[in-house]
């Protein structure tokens, strides 16, 4: 049903507004307190799923699929650590932009052929970042969301955080079109149980880790930390029920989820961004969209 692609992006745009929400500017320890939360809770839903769908999984399956596990994971912790310098009505398009990536490399390896779209799409998304990329060089006078009358420089690398997700998560994507097609070397169910299963032990070395260093825990920050993991393992339940329905049309709704992220943060976080921003973040957003009609148009 429509209402299924609607709830994914919604909850995956929740998500990145609950990233943050929780992302602590003075803690340095904050990504890996996100990476605890969001761990346990795709810890416990692999266990349920596995349970509820009867699912044949062995250990091996884990050690088969880590490199596309630590592929995403890498990736997630750098968006985490990410949103302590940018906007996320910045920082999520550009990293929403991995899409563009893994259509490259498919074209590449795979040869496959790249429709009229999605040049243009490709094309867009890069325009678009290395704009985001010169605007956050010029506007080095930067205002946190976690106190609006404290100013302070933030370097162009600071848009290397989003840059960095996007092209790692694009190869985690490209593994996986690898392992689960060209290749089939392990089943869908048992691919997203052994990533889930992965994350979950990265929590626990991080909780130990944390323990060790005697990290302070803030309440409220690791409530929204909380809150992300769930909305993020709710977009993926709803996902799959929308795929099911109607690709042509689920699948651009679901790809611009990062709208719901900039809605969220200009509404819920106050986020200002500058005219020139706006068109460089708006052109990124266009450009996913564009791709994600592509996808359902090729469905």
């Amino acid at each position: 049903m429509f209402i299924f692609a609607l709830l994914t992006a919604i909850c995956w745009g929740g998500a990145d507004l609950f990233y943050k929400a929780g992302a602590e500017e003075k803690n340095k320890y904050s990504a890996l307190k996100t990476v605890i939360a969001v761990g346990l809770v795709m810890g416990i839903h692999a266990f349920i799923y596995m349970l509820a769908n009867k699912v044949e999984f062995t250990f091996l399956d884990i050690v088969k699929y880590l490199p596309v596990s630590a592929l995403y994971i890498i990736s997630m912790a750098i968006g985490y650590r990410g949103l302590r310098y940018l906007d996320l009505s910045v920082a999520s398009p550009v990293q929403n932009a991995s899409g563009a990536l893994v259509l490259v490399l498919c074209l590449i390896f795979f040869q496959t052929a790249l429709g009229t779209l999605d040049l243009i799409g490709v094309i867009l998304i890069t325009v678009g970042i290395f704009a985001i990329g010169l605007i956050e060089k010029k506007e080095e006078a930067y205002v946190p969301l976690v106190d609006s009358d404290k100013k302070y420089r933030v370097s162009v690398l600071a848009i290397l955080f989003p840059i960095l997700y996007c092209i790692i998560d694009a190869l985690g994507t490209f593994a996986d079109a690898i392992y689960l097609d060209e290749l089939q070397l392990i089943s869908e169910d048992a691919a997203l149980i052994a990533y889930e299963l992965t994350f979950f032990v990265c929590a626990i070395v991080c909780f130990v880790f944390l323990l060790v260093k005697k990290a302070d825990f803030n309440i409220k920050s690791d409530k929204f930390k909380l809150g992300a993991a769930v909305f993020e393992t709710a977009g993926q339940f709803f996902y799959v029920f929308a795929m099911g329905w109607n690709a042509t049309i689920a699948a651009p709704l679901v790809a611009s989820y990062c709208v719901f992220s900039i809605l969220f943060s200009v509404i819920f976080l106050k986020e200002k961004l500058s005219l020139r921003k706006w068109l460089a973040v708006g052109l990124v957003v266009a450009s996913v969209i564009l791709l994600g009609i592509s996808e359902g148009l090729a469905s």
